[in-house]
């Protein structure tokens, strides 16, 4: 087996295991509420706490790699989850699983970044659309599989099975880390091992801010504080920005973002994969609570989004470097649309086949998307930037999906303020359609002629 498929290998089992974690505690919620006597609002902070651990840590981790190697941080970061896991299994109070939930996000937040550039910088700029769908398909796997499994350990087991569950492969992961990972042989200049704390403590309290302001977004007698809190993230976030360019040796090399690939590939991941978790959540809602379909029913409809989501991986990985990302992002922009102005037209609960076709645009646009967004995210970026833009592509992925789902609560309360429940649930539809006009617009900027240049160099 070659090298690079070893590092591959281990890279996309921590990219797993970091999903399965965020994903498999929702469907425990109800047990673990019962078992802890913990209020809803608590119950939120578990999957909440463990994505502000995933954020705080990322900016570190091209630093870390630096400083001590990128194989070292790795079997860190998985010797700790290990620890943190088992921990939180046998939490006894909803207060320290929240702050175990943290402590396990800060412990294998390094997984995706670190792994992610230890992977990339061994595949030449024509391969990675292959290996970015096997990515996405890993990426699909996890949130497909942790409701099942999660709500069959519960059932079978109790709720501290969905923490226990992850070590063994955990384990065996850390042993292929141990096994396989080469120590690296790259030595780099003493003045790039200074950490710029005082970046890292501003650009902690403005992305806490930010998380935290976008989770009282979604609730309603929070909205003035979130409000607070969100402006305050911004003037914070600002600020960062500014000492970032004035620093010799910043945090994150923030002007990447300049490179137009990799902006345009973030905004495409905020305003499809991002909005997209914003609609699913209301028409999971909608379905149940507006059109009276049961739970089971619903959940049935991920089937044929999973199915389309797979597809559109396939022919991304096939697809991409005969035609660039452009007509890639643009049609998966149009689909997608498409697929939420049909969810828009659903009013009753005996029109099947316009729930599958809707759910089949949508898991094929966005999965069009995220996939070719995550095939040219790093195309023409250098192997020795490879880490910062790794750490800068993964908090615009956290923070996608938590904007989209706040985002689209939001608009959905302050609509059903206004008009009545169905025709507020339509027009939140309405809007998310519309939305996917702006990255559609964006595509338009991008050089495709030299992107398929570069491919094939």
């Amino acid at each position: 087996m070659q090298y690079r498929t070893k590092v591959a290998i281990v890279y996309l089992l921590g990219f797993f295991i970091d999903l399965i974690n965020m994903f498999i505690t929702n469907v425990a919620y109800p047990a673990i509420g019962l078992a802890l006597n913990a209020s809803v609002d608590q119950l939120t902070w578990v999957s909440t706490s463990y994505i502000l651990g995933l954020i705080l840590i990322t900016p570190i981790s091209a630093w870390l790699a630096l400083r001590i190697g990128g194989r070292r941080v790795f079997l860190l970061s998985l010797t700790l989850f290990i620890v943190t896991t088992a921990l939180a299994g046998f939490a006894n109070s909803i207060e320290l699983l929240i702050g175990l939930r943290l402590l396990q996000g800060l412990s294998g937040g390094l997984l995706i970044p670190i792994g992610q550039t230890l992977t990339y910088q061994l595949y030449a700029s024509h391969e990675r659309a292959r290996l970015s769908s096997i990515i996405m398909l890993v990426g699909l796997l996890a949130p497909a599989l942790s409701p099942a499994l999660g709500g069959l350990i519960v059932d079978q087991l109790n709720w501290r099975w969905v923490f226990f569950v992850n070590l063994p492969l955990t384990l065996i992961a850390l042993v292929l880390a141990f096994v396989w990972l080469r120590s690296d042989k790259v030595s780099f200049p003493k003045d790039s091992h200074f950490l710029d704390v005082r970046g890292l403590a501003i650009a902690s309290v403005g992305l806490t801010l930010l998380l935290l302001g976008l989770d009282w977004l979604a609730v309603p007698n929070k909205l003035f504080g979130a409000l607070i809190l969100l402006i305050t993230a911004v003037a914070v976030l600002v600020y960062y920005v500014r000492h970032s360019f004035r620093h010799p040796k910043p945090l994150l090399d923030l002007g990447l973002i300049r490179n137009p690939l990799l902006r345009i590939s973030m905004m495409v991941y905020l305003f499809i994969p991002g909005v997209f978790m914003g609609v699913n959540l209301i028409a999971m809602m909608y379905l149940q609570m507006q059109l009276g379909m049961s739970a089971s029913s619903v959940g049935v409809l991920m089937i044929p989004w999973s199915l389309s989501a797979f597809l559109a991986i396939m022919l991304v990985g096939k697809l991409f470097n005969y035609y660039g990302p452009k007509p890639l992002f643009m049609l998966g922009c149009l689909i997608q649309g498409i697929g939420i102005l049909c969810l828009s037209q659903i009013t009753m609960v005996d029109q099947p086949l316009l729930l599958l076709i809707s759910f089949s645009l949508m898991g094929f646009g966005g999965s069009l998307c995220s996939s070719a967004a995550q095939s040219s995210a790093f195309l023409t970026i250098d192997c020795v930037s490879l880490a910062d833009a790794s750490a800068i592509w993964n908090i615009n992925r956290q923070f996608s999906f938590c904007v989209g789902v706040a985002v689209m609560s939001l608009i959905l309360q302050l609509l059903q303020m206004t008009v009545d429940s169905l025709s507020a649930y339509q027009i939140s539809f309405y809007l998310a359609a519309a939305v996917t006009a702006v990255p559609f617009l964006l595509c338009l900027y991008i050089d495709n002629k030299a992107v398929l240049k570069k491919i094939n160099a």
